[in-house]
């Protein structure tokens, strides 16, 4: 029952956010940065708010699209913008309900957060939003060059694929251990460089678990068999995850 009227309630919001931005005149953009972003970077991202992004073609590739770009002073950078999916993306597609925080600038706190506790993550740059009432937001990035996800390396490279699966155990680990619940950790959401250095990335809607490890810990295995069961990724990517979480297994 709670659930039911929690999704009315979302709803309501939602169609609530779309009649305001109809009617409402948009509002100027507002940024955050640990660093300084000088006055030509500001200008330059806002262009970039707003021309044709890049969906991910793979049905693994979630719903955020990105803009890749270089920007002289800061380098290059991965632009993104928060898509909706379900019903609700056919009345608004990238306009939510403003209450508290932006989700890019929770995903932009995650990134830093995890950084802190050893978790390869991307180099976040910057969030911005324009709205008051209802918003659009964006994250910026670095971008990881020489990089492809791990669902691509595993139906191209076997033995390399093996190799990365045990530092992606560390790092999936370092989360638990952390209490940290990603929510939507698959091969998709995995990138590989050259170096075969691993990153996760996609921490948006990501928390705190307040339950035991080992349920955190039974949580990301089912996730992650899951999805590599629905796209028909090669087995030895559960297999691998298996045997290194058996490996580091974590007790409370």
């Amino acid at each position: 029952m709670g659930k039911i009227l929690f999704f009315k309630v979302s709803l309501y919001l939602d169609i609530l956010c779309v009649e305001v931005m109809i009617k409402c005149v948009h509002d100027s953009y507002h940024f955050g940065s640990s660093g300084e972003l000088a006055g030509q970077h500001v200008d330059q991202l806002i262009q970039f708010f707003n021309v044709p992004t890049t969906v991910p073609d793979s049905a693994m590739g979630g719903r955020g699209s990105v803009v890749k770009k270089h920007f002289e002073g800061i380098g290059s950078v991965v632009i993104k913008s928060y898509q909706r999916g379900g019903f609700i993306r056919h009345l608004v597609k990238s306009t939510y309900f403003k209450w508290g925080k932006t989700r890019s600038q929770l995903e932009y706190e995650i990134l830093l957060k995890m950084a802190g506790l050893g978790v390869n993550v991307p180099e976040p740059v910057a969030y911005a939003y324009q709205g008051k009432f209802c918003y659009r937001s964006w994250l910026v990035s670095r971008e990881i060059k020489q990089q492809q996800t791990l669902a691509e390396l595993s139906c191209v490279d076997e033995g390399r694929t093996r190799t990365v699966m045990g530092k992606v155990v560390d790092q999936v680990s370092l989360l638990i251990k952390n209490n940290f619940h990603h929510v939507d950790l698959h091969p998709g959401n995995v990138l590989v460089d050259s170096n075969d250095r691993v990153y996760i990335i996609d921490f948006d809607k990501a928390y705190f678990f307040g339950g035991s490890r080992k349920r955190l810990w039974h949580k990301y295995v089912m996730r992650w068999q899951r999805a590599v069961i629905k796209h028909r990724l090669p087995g030895i990517l559960i297999e691998e995850m298996s045997r290194g979480f058996q490996r580091n297994y974590l007790v409370d």
